[in-house]
């Protein structure tokens, strides 16, 4: 009862605060919705910023967040939202305290009586999984993204293939490439454009082609830019190079859904084992079950 209460109040004071805090805006931002007028709407981002950024502090990184790896994981997943480092790490802080509460008063709904040592393992893996849930969250849309990247990567590599044996340069191609993506891919069409404002920007080419490699995290675009860099440095036709390169790129996503195909078989056992070849048997061996109820229980019953 004791734990019982005290979550209790630590829930109730932290969403009073959040709640005054929401409600009770700072000098500085009444002086700015002064001045901008009193018809300016706030953003929701900018609603959950306030509310969460202050749980934020509480778990920072520990290096520089220049140099932090976890920056390039962003850029990765395509968060480039500067509240995202806000939401990422207020979420880390109040997950797990979130989770252990609703974990606890659910138990406690449904007149489950634990052990205390019972009670306390349950709530730290409750507590585990919330503060590592935004990093799986995260995975999820760096493996998504670079899926997505991946499968179309192909299919840009010939358009610049097109475009070079048509007389354009590289950078227009790239330029061309990256109008052509938008309606199939647009997370590939951003990183394109990228690379298209880094050299428009003066960036070298073959650093940008690295950052391109390093934004999106795909093998196969740290492979291209060496080649296109290679093939600068030491003169080498770049049409040839996009060729080979091009179907050597179609060989690997095809080995890929092959795999993928392959690996089916295997996945599938599992649901068939429990879930279809139960139902099966009970349709099958259902109505003659039945009916050896039905003749073996007079038989049975007599003879007894």
């Amino acid at each position: 009862m004791l734990i019982y209460s005290m979550l209790i109040f630590l829930s109730v004071t932290l969403a009073m605060a959040g709640l005054f805090r929401w409600l009770f805006p700072s000098i500085i931002q009444q002086r700015l919705q002064t001045v901008a007028g009193p018809t300016q709407e706030t953003n929701w981002m900018e609603v959950v910023v306030q509310v969460v950024g202050p749980f934020a502090k509480l778990s920072p990184p520990t290096e520089n967040w220049e140099d932090s790896p976890l920056r390039v994981r962003f850029i990765t997943a395509g968060i480039r939202n500067k509240n995202a480092p806000i939401l990422f790490f207020g979420a880390k802080t109040l997950l797990p305290f979130l989770f252990t509460v609703v974990t606890y008063l659910g138990l406690q709904v449904a007149n489950e009586r634990l052990e205390l040592i019972t009670l306390i393992l349950v709530l730290i893996i409750v507590a585990t999984v919330g503060c590592y849930l935004p990093n799986m969250v995260v995975n999820r849309i760096i493996n998504a993204r670079k899926r997505n990247i991946f499968e179309n990567f192909p299919d840009a590599a010939d358009l610049l293939l097109i475009c070079v044996e048509a007389g354009l340069s590289l950078d227009a191609g790239l330029a061309k490439v990256t109008e052509e993506m938008k309606v199939k891919s647009v997370s590939l069409a951003e990183e394109l454009h990228l690379t298209n404002l880094e050299m428009r920007a003066g960036v070298e080419r073959g650093k940008a082609l690295r950052n391109l490699a390093l934004r999106t995290g795909v093998e196969e675009i740290n492979i291209f830019a060496s080649m296109l860099t290679q093939a600068d440095k030491f003169g080498t036709s770049i049409g040839d190079s996009l060729r080979i390169f091009s179907d050597d790129l179609r060989y690997k996503r095809q080995v890929r859904a092959e795999e993928m195909a392959a690996k089916v078989p295997t996945k599938l056992l599992f649901p068939l084992v429990l879930f279809i070849f139960p139902a099966v048997m009970m349709v099958i061996l259902g109505p003659a079950l039945i009916q050896v109820v039905r003749v073996l229980g007079p038989m049975l019953s007599g003879q007894q």
